[in-house]
């Protein structure tokens, strides 16, 4: 087998997705930090499931473009984003391409490392981009028989350099596992190489999926539609209703927005992507059916889906707005707060749930500003985040690298949005955040030791920044040990979240003791509603 089409590329990155899916729980428990943040495999996964759907039709150029679309539109989490990037990187070096020979593939190979290690600021090894480059290295300079051979050379290599990654990155050697996200890939590649030889996962591809259950109680005989319905569709431009070479998606999309918003639309060859917010289907369906026939549809009311984002009921009354600005927050608590603080738009999101770049881009829509400032208020979505901005282009959007919430309380509570000049808002955003010091305290899901400190299953851990500070089996010793390491002394003020898991009355002692021990510290007591954390501690 010398030459890949575009058809076969697709059926790689299907076995390559069930593959990951069949290992996906495996990937999630190689999480370093002992707390429920492993989600590597189903942010990958989720990823490259989007690039599943593309339409096979055409070159391998044309596919491979599809394909990377999807995914960079699907792409979550740190993890989500480097293989979306990958595919991108490989896009660019298919582009044009009918077929695909071994050269080629070694130049899209070395596109899809250089893509991937380009959208990482500061890149780290041992990681899935230390095996993405040493896999494709692998193949750079030597002769095979044909591209099976090739990439089962890249995959024994990709296992190689993942048994290997411990020895590069610290923190993988002391949690005595590899580096999750380059499991995840190494399981891709071998779907996709299952592919190639017929040694394909269990046929999870071509078995259609159970549609999810729906939650009907969210939407009875008495409820109003607030959200409208997400309506997705595939067309297949028909030549006698109009010229699918001529076909202006702009035009399209004009008219489009008088019908709805959170569009994105792309067209493939002679297959229209389209995805749109409307109150009214019917309509989108009778302007698409002017130009073609349906491959796919899919209504859903957006009430009764998970992860909606959330926002200020008036926002949907304002016309364009000079600045707004959009955050991410779990807890119903703290998505009041930030909202009372000055936040246009709320993705629901946060730890193990990293909002896709096609929600943030939805949430941009729903901002409806000049400019707009993204707090992602975790370090697994601020990728993510970049994403969608370069992704979106009806606005300036900025991403401000806050981690937690405690970097977003400290923005927003200082947030002057009365300057004309954007560039002097987004540095005093990042200004804000500085000095800011934000304590997590949640339970423990497994044994190991970190930082010098030894932590048993079920104890509670105490986390600054990405350390283990202090771990105990009562919650109150653990929290006051963490506040001690945070100095509040040399702040002003602590903010006690509560989360929506946390003991009643435990919040009150803990500002009893803050109160006690630093008297010149002002606290406050709030209830976050957060999941995955007891307590977020934030002084400023």
């Amino acid at each position: 087998m010398g030459i890949l089409t575009g058809a076969m590329l697709l059926d790689m990155v299907r076995c390559g997705a069930d593959s990951l899916r069949q290992h996906c729980d495996e990937v999630n428990d190689l999480n370093v930090f002992p707390i429920p943040d492993g989600d590597t495999g189903s942010n990958m996964l989720l990823t490259i499931e989007g690039g599943a759907e593309a339409d096979g039709d055409g070159g391998i150029g044309t596919v491979a473009e599809d394909i990377a679309h999807r995914m960079l539109l699907s792409a979550r989490g740190n993890s989500g984003v480097i293989l979306s990037q990958l595919f991108a990187g490989l896009a660019e070096g298919l582009k044009g391409l009918e077929t695909a020979g071994m050269d080629q593939l070694r130049f899209a190979g070395s596109k899809a490392v250089e893509s991937a290690y380009g959208s990482v600021i500061t890149p780290t090894e041992g990681t899935i981009l230390t095996v993405a480059r040493e896999s494709h290295e692998s193949a750079a300079d030597r002769t095979f028989e044909d591209i099976p051979d090739m990439l089962e050379s890249c995959v024994r290599e990709a296992k190689i350099s993942l048994e290997h990654t411990p020895e590069k990155l610290e923190i993988l050697k002391l949690s005595g596992v590899v580096d999750s996200g380059g499991a995840g890939l190494v399981y891709i590649l071998e779907g996709m190489l299952g592919s190639l030889t017929g040694r394909k996962p269990e046929g999870l591809h071509t078995v259609p999926k159970a549609p999810p259950k729906v939650n009907v109680d969210l939407f009875t005989e008495n409820s109003e539609l607030e959200f409208g319905y997400c309506t997705e569709l595939l067309l297949r431009l028909q030549k006698s209703k109009c010229d699918p070479e001529a076909f202006d998606t702009d035009a399209f999309i004009k008219t489009l927005e008088t019908l709805g918003n959170s569009i994105v639309a792309f067209k493939n060859g002679s297959i229209v992507k389209l995805h749109i917010h409307t109150m009214q289907p019917y309509q989108v369906l009778e302007l698409c059916q002017r130009y073609g026939e349906y491959l796919t549809v899919k209504i859903e009311n957006m009430m009764l889906q998970h992860n909606e984002v959330v926002e200020h009921e008036s926002i949907k009354a304002k016309d364009r707005q000079k600045y707004a600005v959009v955050a991410v927050a779990n807890g119903d608590g703290i998505k009041e707060a930030l909202l009372g603080f000055g936040a246009d738009v709320i993705i629901d999101g946060g730890q193990t749930m990293n909002p896709s770049a096609s929600e943030m881009i939805a949430a941009f829509d729903k901002a409806n500003a000049d400019t707009i400032f993204v707090l992602p208020n975790n370090g697994n979505i601020i990728l993510a985040a970049n994403q969608a901005a370069e992704l979106y282009n009806k606005s300036d959007v900025r991403v401000i690298p806050s981690k937690n919430i405690g970097d977003c309380y400290s923005v927003l509570s200082m947030l002057d949005l009365d300057s004309d000049d954007p560039d002097r808002i987004e540095a005093e955003m990042n200004e804000a955040m500085e000095g800011t010091v934000t304590a997590e305290i949640s339970c423990s899901i497994r044994s190991t030791k970190l930082n010098g400190i030894e932590i048993t299953e079920g104890e509670y851990i105490g986390i600054i920044g990405k350390t283990v500070v202090s771990a105990d089996t009562d919650c109150l010793d653990t929290a006051t040990a963490a506040i001690d390491i945070m100095r509040p002394n040399e702040h002003s003020s602590m903010i006690i979240l509560e989360g929506k898991d946390a003991f009643k009355g435990l919040s009150s002692e803990i500002a009893a003791y803050v109160r006690s021990t630093y008297p010149n510290v002002e606290v406050f007591e709030s209830h976050g509603g957060q999941e995955i954390y007891d307590f977020i501690l934030v002084v400023n």
